[in-house]
């Protein structure tokens, strides 16, 4: 069974006026946001050791395996971006990891998301990011 590509999903809804039979028809292309599966398959895709991950994100060990194991619901969008950084993950997968623990993609009309998505090109480390926030006067750093 072959996924939908999501602009073809949303035109489809665009021209669907009854939503029920929307829902039906798509059920398998329609996805919740389930970040533990997400990391787990980002870790074993990339072939990443979570230990590793979470000691290069800097976030307290503790708080970041409750991120991994699902217990952890809501983790703030830093946070992500920090184990983002860490995975050494693109723009896109990081987009998508965003997408997963509900927070927005990033956009590159925000200087502060700008400095993120050029860290994330450049592959720097969650610190060498703080570093580069800090250098361009940005108050909010990923912790």
């Amino acid at each position: 069974m072959t996924e939908k590509i999501t602009d073809k999903l949303a035109n489809k809804l665009k021209e669907e006026k009854d939503l029920q039979n929307f829902l039906t028809e798509n059920q398998q292309d329609l996805k919740e946001a389930n970040l533990k599966e997400f990391l787990q398959n980002l870790l074993e895709t990339k072939q990443l050791n979570k230990t590793e991950v979470i000691k290069n994100s800097g976030l307290d060990k503790t708080y970041a395996y409750k991120i991994f194991s699902g217990e952890k619901k809501n983790p703030s969008r830093t946070k992500i971006l920090a184990l983002a950084l860490s995975m050494q993950l693109n723009e896109d997968e990081t987009n998508h990891l965003l997408w997963h623990a509900c927070h927005n993609a990033l956009y590159p009309r925000n200087r502060w998301d700008s400095i993120i998505i050029f860290a994330l090109k450049e592959h720097f480390s969650v610190v060498d990011t703080n570093l580069l926030l800090i250098q361009y006067g940005e108050k909010e750093t990923l912790y």
